[in-house]
């Protein structure tokens, strides 16, 4: 992410959030389950089932991290977000994106938002947001485990950006007799350990050592958590409310941009995952 800085005279004049309606701004975390949405002055606001409804049924415009329907995501940010906003603000809209489907889906994320007239759209991976909402130390290399309602993330950041990435079309969602849910586990381990030999370096293995960030509503369940624990012998590391790690991460990211109200809503790449 990009910030332009501007002089100290033009900071000390900026209001703070609360009071300063052209700089409003929302966080969000749009997954194919829920929608989160921080709303800067207000905290949390949404945490809703990321569906809509444009006829008879229901239609679940994201699925596995990614959006199907551009239209509809945009009609259901309207919906949940179009009466909670200033009149005539113009929004900073800060926005997770799964890491290995970030490009596609930054685009799509990118048209749906524009439904909220936003002055300018950032994206951040969503391990990144989940370790700044952890207050992570992003020195040091560090192994971010997301498990959602349908999708699986092993990612690798070094100096806070995206070295290397693993993901599975699991979640604990599709937990049922058939799939327990201690296959979730199974599929984490499974992905860190092909992650640790395909590294020709040392950072997979002092990620690994100093413990994986578990996120994600995955995190919350024992039994996902022990069989990760008894297949990889490490500490692991739950962020505090991991289910909603993400849209901290990118409200913290939000309040960042705020300070540096020049902010273009240009995303330098986060890294290069194998």
């Amino acid at each position: 992410m990009t910030l332009l800085r501007r002089p100290r005279a033009a900071l000390s004049r900026h209001r703070p959030w609360p009071l300063c309606r052209q700089c409003s701004g929302v966080a969000l975390d749009m997954g194919s389950a829920r929608t989160r949405a921080w709303v800067a002055g207000r905290g949390m606001i949404l945490d809703v089932p990321t569906v809509t409804f444009p006829g008879a049924g229901a239609v679940y415009p994201i699925q596995r991290g990614a959006i199907v329907d551009t239209q509809g995501t945009a009609r259901m940010l309207d919906r949940l977000l179009g009466h909670r906003l200033p009149r005539f603000a113009r929004p900073v809209v800060v926005v997770t994106a799964p890491v290995l489907d970030g490009p596609a889906y930054r685009t799509e994320a990118r048209a749906a938002v524009e439904v909220l007239r936003p002055r300018s759209v950032l994206t951040v991976p969503s391990a990144r947001a989940v370790a700044l909402a952890a207050g992570a130390d992003l020195s040091r290399p560090l192994l971010v485990m997301d498990s959602g309602a349908h999708l699986t993330e092993v990612v690798l950041l070094v100096d806070g950006a995206v070295f290397d990435a693993r993901r599975t079309a699991l979640g604990t969602a599709d937990i049922d007799e058939t799939t327990p849910s201690a296959r979730i586990g199974e599929a984490l381990a499974d992905m860190t350990t092909s992650m640790l030999r395909q590294d020709g370096t040392s950072l997979t293995l002092d990620a690994l050592t100093r413990g994986p960030l578990l996120a994600g509503g995955g995190a919350l369940r024992p039994e996902i958590t022990c069989r990760l624990a008894d297949r990889l012998h490490v500490p692991l590391r739950a962020v505090p409310a991991p289910h909603t790690a993400a849209v901290r991460g990118a409200a913290k990211l939000l309040e960042a941009a705020h300070t540096h109200p020049s902010a273009t809503g240009t995303d330098p790449p986060e890294g290069h995952p194998h």
